[in-house]
């Protein structure tokens, strides 16, 4: 009976020992090596110690950031129209009437305003929209920030948010009238990307890493989003010069890579 207690102690002590271990490394990989792995800036180093969310005026967090631009203002504003892409127009007692009007009567509004966030402690640079149906009550939109005024190619770079604006409502945060929007926020950083490089205004497209994998997050009005974690940048043509020619695409990393196929298989059953 004593060596039967001994050998179950052992036995117990072993199994211990190896769910430790077990923890250890699965904390290492999932806190430390993983997250190191997934980080790359090659493309863009400057970007490497910025935040990759946005806030709210209330210093929520808001979305995270997943698409980037190159190029100057001219650049940006010339690529944006050229890919279908309306400027927002600023928030004023005319546009606020008119976005209520657009929802309620279901009538077009191509320029909507669109609510501030605030980056790096400053409201948007840029924003812009494409209607989806003929209200201005669902649509995709983005906001864009200057970060860098000369990145690693000689140029200034913006990062920006992409959403899907899918209906007005209430805020679960605040309970003010606000947007919501969909989950899958990769669709439209992927949206926006092509239709930029449909148009002709992209040169080459790469990624960096933006806030890493999220599989529930949420922004500053309390919806859920999901996403691979990556920004995609796209580096426009100059001056407006429509490219004749595919925007080269710039692999990542071969584990980001992996990593990337991983979270898209996963992201299917989501």
């Amino acid at each position: 009976m004593v060596k039967r207690t001994l050998r179950e102690r052992l036995r117990l002590r072993n199994l211990l020992t190896v769910l430790v271990v077990a923890l250890v490394f699965y904390g290492l990989a999932a806190y430390v090596v993983l997250p190191l792995a997934w980080t790359h800036y090659e493309h863009q180093p400057g970007l490497a110690d910025r935040p990759m969310v946005t806030h709210t005026a209330q210093g929520i967090p808001g979305g995270p950031l997943n698409v980037g631009l190159v190029g100057d203002r001219e650049d940006v504003l010339r690529s944006m129209h050229a890919a279908g892409w309306f400027p927002a127009d600023p928030i004023t007692w005319r546009s606020s009437i008119e976005i209520v009007g657009s929802v309620v009567l279901d009538r077009p509004y191509h320029d909507a305003p669109v609510s501030p966030l605030y980056y790096d402690g400053r409201r948007e640079d840029l924003a812009f929209e494409k209607p989806v149906g003929e209200s201005a009550d669902q649509r995709d939109h983005v906001r864009f920030w200057k970060v860098l005024e000369m990145g690693a190619e000689g140029r200034p770079v913006w990062l920006g948010s992409a959403t899907f604006d899918r209906g007005v409502g209430l805020s679960h945060d605040t309970g003010q009238v606000t947007h919501h929007i969909g989950p899958d926020i990769d669709a439209v950083r992927d949206l926006l990307t092509d239709d930029l490089k449909a148009a002709g205004m992209v040169e080459a497209t790469y990624q960096v890493t933006g806030i890493g994998p999220t599989v529930n997050g949420r922004n500053g009005e309390g919806d859920p989003y999901y996403t691979d974690g990556e920004i995609w940048m796209s580096r426009l043509v100059p001056a407006g010069k429509k490219s004749t020619v595919p925007a080269v695409v710039l692999p990542p990393p071969a584990l980001v890579g992996l990593k990337d196929r991983l979270w898209h298989w996963a992201a299917s059953w989501i």
